[in-house]
């Protein structure tokens, strides 16, 4: 690195950057970025070569990085944006605030302009709206020993040369797709049809998902995904790379709606107290209110609870069952759904088996349940009373109902909201535990009326 490239006018923490990453790779550089305030973290780059400065900048890693172009000079970002992968700059272009967009745009060439607005005016989340532009294209006529002087002259300026697209010289439509190694071990003077992959390429729509771009890549074990229109002419690639990094991304909301919460949008340490407040209380305020609902189903069973106070002793054990059995099947089903394993058509596929596996465990804790209460009493460790029997007998078959239908309600309930077009992450383990512990209170005292009428009832 150029130590001398960087401003007289950083402050300590850039100075202390400049100390200790002598040496280090991209990645290092940009986790002590992150670690920089932005003011610090502008001077930095802006006097760091201009090849550092655009390879850290176009790794999403780095947190601050429309912060950082919004508070530089318009034409050091100009410079920056310009290095950068056309991808990666309309990624950075739609964080930022309209006025700030504009300013930053127009300082673009005219051929980068059209480029990053023809992106931008995919939706995101959609194989148009995270391929890039930059990419390795000849004409069919062409020999490998020019194609391969073409890849010298551009890889610098091109996403990756792993893949090289061979078009059609008159329509411009995708024919073939040559790797590298073919590239390579090629007759010099052969046409570059001959070292071509034999059939049809494998491509994507523009406005494809990016979970089916990822199962594509998966599938055909690809590094890059062309993305094609109708006419079969080539709009951009989708890399590896870009797919690792925007799954990460809907990967760690999913997990946070998981939780019972929004999405932060911005790393944990980032966000604001009055953010987190906002992201945070929604939820569980609507789950509060959900539980709101088990002491009115309590104060249903009142009387029961009075005649046979013994009964409570298990509220907690039923409620967190029914609970735990419903999130269990939630996971698995939301897991399922993302990964295309499963279909919405398939609902009844999963009922079918849900209902004999919900049957299964409910047995199986109402056992475990059954056999406590037998040795309990048994060891004169507590005396359930007379009728002890009953109330084990009780416990056993509303634990069976209770696990029965939080299996089924937790694997029902994520294609109910993909049927309504939303987020199946949104059925997260606490909303479906309150909704099974109402219901499961109501099932509980319902089996034990069943059972104990006309003894404890």
């Amino acid at each position: 690195m150029n130590i001398n490239r960087f401003p007289l006018r950083a402050g300590h923490a850039a100075r202390a950057f400049i100390n200790n990453s002598r040496g280090a790779t991209i990645a290092e550089r940009v986790e002590a970025l992150n670690a920089l305030s932005v003011q610090d973290a502008g001077r930095v780059l802006t006097g760091m070569p201009l090849d550092y400065a655009v390879n850290i900048l176009d790794r999403p890693e780095l947190r601050n990085a429309t912060q950082i172009l919004a508070l530089i000079s318009a034409e050091d970002a100009a410079r920056l944006l310009h290095g950068m992968s056309n991808d990666r700059v309309a990624d950075v272009l739609l964080e930022l605030d309209g006025e700030t967009r504009s300013r930053l745009f127009s300082s673009l060439d005219e051929p980068v302009r059209i480029a990053i607005q023809h992106l931008m005016g995919y939706p995101p989340r959609t194989a148009g709206g995270i391929m890039t532009t930059e990419f390795v294209s000849v004409p069919d006529s062409w020999t490998v020993a020019r194609t391969l002087d073409h890849v010298r002259q551009v890889e610098r300026s091109r996403e990756t040369v792993y893949a090289i697209y061979v078009l059609d010289e008159v329509s411009h439509a995708l024919l073939h797709v040559v790797t590298l190694r073919r590239l390579i071990t090629g007759e010099p003077e052969a046409s570059i049809l001959s070292v071509a992959q034999k059939g049809v390429p494998v491509s994507a729509d523009p406005l494809m998902k990016q979970e089916d771009v990822a199962r594509l890549i998966r599938k055909h074990d690809l590094l890059a995904l062309p993305v094609t229109d109708e006419q079969g002419q080539i709009l951009g690639i989708v890399t590896v790379d870009d797919v690792i990094d925007t799954m990460i991304s809907d990967t760690t909301e999913a997990a946070q709606r998981f939780g019972g919460m929004e999405a932060l949008g911005q790393p944990y340490m980032k966000i604001s107290f009055a953010g987190m407040i906002r992201k945070r209380a929604g939820w569980l305020a609507a789950l509060f209110l959900g539980e709101m609902l088990t002491a009115s189903a309590m104060q249903h069973f009142e009387g029961e609870l009075e005649k046979a106070v013994v009964l409570t002793l298990f509220i907690p054990l039923i409620m967190s069952s029914g609970g735990n059995s419903g999130s269990q099947a939630t996971s698995l089903i939301i897991r399922a759904l993302a990964l295309g394993e499963l279909k919405l058509s398939d609902w009844w596929k999963v009922l079918l088996r849900e209902l004999p596996t919900g049957i299964v465990l409910g047995a199986i804790l109402g056992l475990v349940g059954f056999i406590r209460i037998v040795f309990w009493q048994s060891a004169g460790l507590y005396d359930y009373g007379p009728h002890w029997q009953m109330v084990a007998v009780t416990v056993f078959a509303a634990l069976i109902g209770i696990v029965t239908f939080g299996s089924i309600c937790g694997s029902m309930l994520p294609f109910v909201l993909q049927k309504l077009r939303l987020d199946p992450a949104s059925a997260s383990a606490p909303f479906v535990a309150t909704l099974v512990d109402v219901t499961g209170l109501v099932i509980y005292f319902s089996v034990a009326l069943l059972i104990l009428s006309g003894t404890l009832l």
